[in-house]
Protein backbone atom coordinates (compact mmCIF):
# COMPACT_ATOMS: atom_id res chain seq x y z
CA UNK A 1 0.00 0.00 0.00
CA UNK A 2 1.49 3.42 -0.91
CA UNK A 3 0.80 6.41 1.73
CA UNK A 4 -3.18 7.58 1.80
CA UNK A 5 -2.84 11.42 2.18
CA UNK A 6 -5.33 13.93 3.05
CA UNK A 7 -6.53 16.66 4.43
CA UNK A 8 -9.12 20.00 4.89
CA UNK A 9 -11.29 21.87 2.01
CA UNK A 10 -8.85 25.14 1.90
CA UNK A 11 -5.15 23.36 2.09
CA UNK A 12 -4.41 24.31 5.08
CA UNK A 13 -4.34 21.41 7.26
CA UNK A 14 -2.39 17.61 5.64
CA UNK A 15 -1.57 14.50 6.97
CA UNK A 16 -0.67 11.03 5.72
CA UNK A 17 -0.97 7.83 6.92
CA UNK A 18 1.87 5.35 6.30
CA UNK A 19 0.03 1.09 7.04
CA UNK A 20 -3.01 -0.02 5.98
CA UNK A 21 -6.22 1.09 8.17
CA UNK A 22 -7.22 -1.46 10.82
CA UNK A 23 -10.82 -1.15 9.52
CA UNK A 24 -13.17 1.31 7.63
CA UNK A 25 -16.92 1.88 8.93
CA UNK A 26 -19.79 3.81 8.92
CA UNK A 27 -20.36 5.59 12.68
CA UNK A 28 -24.05 6.40 13.13
CA UNK A 29 -23.27 7.97 16.96
CA UNK A 30 -24.87 11.20 17.60
CA UNK A 31 -21.79 13.11 17.99
CA UNK A 32 -20.84 11.84 14.25
CA UNK A 33 -24.10 13.39 13.20
CA UNK A 34 -23.26 16.45 14.93
CA UNK A 35 -19.80 16.50 12.92
CA UNK A 36 -21.05 15.74 9.51
CA UNK A 37 -24.12 17.85 9.69
CA UNK A 38 -26.97 14.60 9.87
CA UNK A 39 -25.68 11.78 8.07
CA UNK A 40 -22.94 8.83 9.22
CA UNK A 41 -19.36 9.09 9.51
CA UNK A 42 -17.38 6.89 7.09
CA UNK A 43 -13.81 6.38 9.04
CA UNK A 44 -10.88 4.68 8.22
CA UNK A 45 -8.91 3.21 11.77
CA UNK A 46 -5.14 4.59 11.11
CA UNK A 47 -3.18 3.06 13.70
CA UNK A 48 -1.69 5.99 15.83
CA UNK A 49 1.73 5.58 14.70
CA UNK A 50 0.77 5.61 11.39
CA UNK A 51 -0.74 8.95 11.14
CA UNK A 52 1.50 12.21 10.76
CA UNK A 53 0.11 15.61 10.09
CA UNK A 54 2.19 17.00 7.45
CA UNK A 55 0.98 20.58 7.31
CA UNK A 56 -1.15 23.16 9.38
CA UNK A 57 -2.39 22.87 13.05
CA UNK A 58 -6.11 21.32 13.21
CA UNK A 59 -8.22 22.59 16.16
CA UNK A 60 -9.96 19.62 18.45
CA UNK A 61 -13.32 19.79 20.44
CA UNK A 62 -13.37 16.80 23.24
CA UNK A 63 -16.59 15.29 24.80
CA UNK A 64 -17.68 11.93 26.07
CA UNK A 65 -17.92 8.95 23.44
CA UNK A 66 -20.18 6.38 23.68
CA UNK A 67 -17.65 4.06 26.04
CA UNK A 68 -17.91 7.45 28.60
CA UNK A 69 -13.91 8.05 27.78
CA UNK A 70 -12.92 10.98 26.12
CA UNK A 71 -12.99 11.58 22.51
CA UNK A 72 -11.19 14.62 20.48
CA UNK A 73 -12.92 15.58 17.31
CA UNK A 74 -10.49 17.46 14.81
CA UNK A 75 -10.62 19.68 12.32
CA UNK A 76 -9.53 22.65 10.39
CA UNK A 77 -9.73 26.26 12.11
CA UNK A 78 -10.20 28.07 9.06
CA UNK A 79 -12.69 25.59 6.67
CA UNK A 80 -13.81 23.60 9.64
CA UNK A 81 -13.63 20.46 7.69
CA UNK A 82 -13.56 17.21 9.94
CA UNK A 83 -11.00 15.29 9.93
CA UNK A 84 -10.45 12.25 12.28
CA UNK A 85 -11.60 11.53 15.75
CA UNK A 86 -9.10 11.08 18.73
CA UNK A 87 -10.27 8.31 20.89
CA UNK A 88 -8.31 8.50 23.91
CA UNK A 89 -7.94 5.33 25.18
CA UNK A 90 -7.67 3.52 21.46
CA UNK A 91 -4.83 2.36 19.53
CA UNK A 92 -5.82 4.58 16.44
CA UNK A 93 -7.45 7.58 15.31
CA UNK A 94 -10.96 7.34 13.46
CA UNK A 95 -10.14 9.13 10.29
CA UNK A 96 -12.43 10.94 7.81
CA UNK A 97 -12.66 9.17 4.75
CA UNK A 98 -14.07 12.18 2.98
CA UNK A 99 -10.82 14.18 3.83
CA UNK A 100 -8.80 11.91 1.91
CA UNK A 101 -7.23 12.81 -1.39
CA UNK A 102 -8.92 9.84 -3.04
CA UNK A 103 -11.91 8.79 -0.59
CA UNK A 104 -12.75 5.87 -3.30
CA UNK A 105 -9.85 4.06 -2.55
CA UNK A 106 -12.02 2.50 0.72
CA UNK A 107 -14.67 0.62 1.19
CA UNK A 108 -16.52 0.56 4.65
CA UNK A 109 -17.13 -2.95 5.48
CA UNK A 110 -19.46 -2.81 8.60
CA UNK A 111 -21.63 -0.01 10.47
CA UNK A 112 -21.31 0.96 13.94
CA UNK A 113 -23.43 2.28 16.33
CA UNK A 114 -26.63 1.46 14.64
CA UNK A 115 -28.84 1.98 17.49
CA UNK A 116 -28.48 5.80 17.56
CA UNK A 117 -29.07 6.46 13.56
CA UNK A 118 -32.42 8.05 12.34
CA UNK A 119 -34.37 5.72 10.53
CA UNK A 120 -33.36 7.25 7.00
CA UNK A 121 -29.69 7.11 7.63
CA UNK A 122 -29.26 4.25 4.85
CA UNK A 123 -26.95 0.71 5.83
CA UNK A 124 -25.30 -1.21 2.92
CA UNK A 125 -27.25 -4.65 2.73
CA UNK A 126 -25.07 -7.41 3.29
CA UNK A 127 -22.31 -5.38 5.80
CA UNK A 128 -22.67 -6.07 9.11
CA UNK A 129 -23.86 -3.53 11.52
CA UNK A 130 -23.56 -3.25 15.69
CA UNK A 131 -26.09 -1.86 17.41
CA UNK A 132 -22.73 0.26 19.71
CA UNK A 133 -18.94 -0.65 18.95
CA UNK A 134 -18.23 -3.90 17.10
CA UNK A 135 -17.68 -6.68 19.65
CA UNK A 136 -14.09 -6.54 20.90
Amino acid sequence: MSDLEGGCACGSVRYKITQPPIAVGVCHCRQCQYSSGGGPNYVALAPRTAFELTKGYPKGFKSAGGSGSDVERVFCPECGTPLYSDPASMPFLAVKVGSLDDPSALSPAMHIWTAEAPPWHQMTPGLPAFPQGPPG
